[in-house]
């Protein structure tokens, strides 16, 4: 496994990270423990995951290895009384009571990154980044970040707060963060936690259709080029080694299911890495795609 610095924090996360959203039984704790064998330490979840027992079921599996790991959780939503949905509540009063139930739920003292699930260019985002702060003078938190694929809102709390990370999608179907948002956090040393690297396993095994504004055409355009390129690599390697090797990424985070999808991620460190004709190719493939949309 190999490690990064994740922004200027002291956290240096495995560059692969285990997106826990997908765990739902006991039966996963024995996953998220082979993971940490394999050298992964970064792990991510939300309050928001299976009302909050995504968070209890991590915080089983760390119990006892919560020196070996980075956790990783988030905040802003709430689940409504019936279970019908959830409503977006990022006011400093909510945030600073939800931490409390993510750590009891987490079965630990202190969370490593803690992150805003969202975000609106309309919300009290200095009353949400005091939150943070006060949460970092506690104690109850080591570092906070973004989670978010809004441009306009990204550039509030890169201009405004202390943000250490910033959670985004990005892969080969969705290069938007390239055009402006890779380049703002890397000028100010914010690491990216990559999600989404797959496409919904587009990029590995499952059938074209449209994607983001990519046409099924094009989309079927770009898994021929990755399927025919570099046949010594696996789908997995080319999908998350084209979002490692962007100097803005610090980690991809995957949603990881079984010991074999565990077992194809690691492998992708003995997979080479594209060369920079290899790059060029895939990408002129078809046009950049860009954000429309919270500019």
């Amino acid at each position: 496994m190999q490690y990064a610095q994740l922004g200027t924090s002291d956290l240096y996360v495995s560059r692969i990270g285990f997106g826990c959203m997908s765990l739902h039984d006991d039966k996963n704790i024995s996953l998220i423990e082979n993971a940490i064998e394999e050298g992964v330490n970064f792990f991510d979840t939300s309050d928001l995951y299976d009302k909050g027992l995504n968070e209890s079921l991590v915080g089983k599996a760390i119990k006892n290895k919560r020196e070996k790991i980075i956790l990783s959780t988030k905040v802003g939503n709430i689940w409504r009384p019936d279970g019908s949905g959830w409503d977006w509540k990022p006011s400093k009063k909510y945030i600073l009571k939800a931490v409390d139930e993510s750590l009891s739920r987490l079965s630990t003292n202190f969370i490593d990154l803690y992150q805003l699930h969202g975000g609106t260019i309309e919300d009290p985002i200095d009353e949400i980044i005091e939150a943070f702060e006060k949460l970092k003078t506690s104690g109850k938190i080591r570092y906070y970040g973004l989670s978010s694929i809004r441009p306009n809102v990204v550039r509030e709390y890169v201009k405004r707060s202390n943000i250490t990370s910033l959670m985004t999608q990005y892969s080969f179907l969705d290069r938007r963060p390239e055009e402006s948002i890779f380049p703002l956090v890397e000028a100010n040393k914010i690491g990216v936690l990559a999600r989404g690297s797959v496409a919904q396993g587009l990029l590995i095994d499952k059938p074209a259709k449209p994607y983001l504004d990519y046409s099924k055409h094009e989309v079927v355009k770009i898994q021929q080029k990755i399927l025919s390129q570099n046949s010594d690599k696996t789908p997995i390697a080319k999908a998350l080694n084209f979002v490692l090797q962007n100097t803005a990424v610090t980690s991809a985070v995957a949603g990881i299911r079984t010991k074999y999808q565990l077992k194809d991620l690691i492998s992708i460190f003995n997979n080479p890495a594209f060369t920079v004709e290899d790059l060029q190719e895939l990408t002129d493939i078809v046009p950049l795609n860009k954000y429309k949309e919270q500019r």
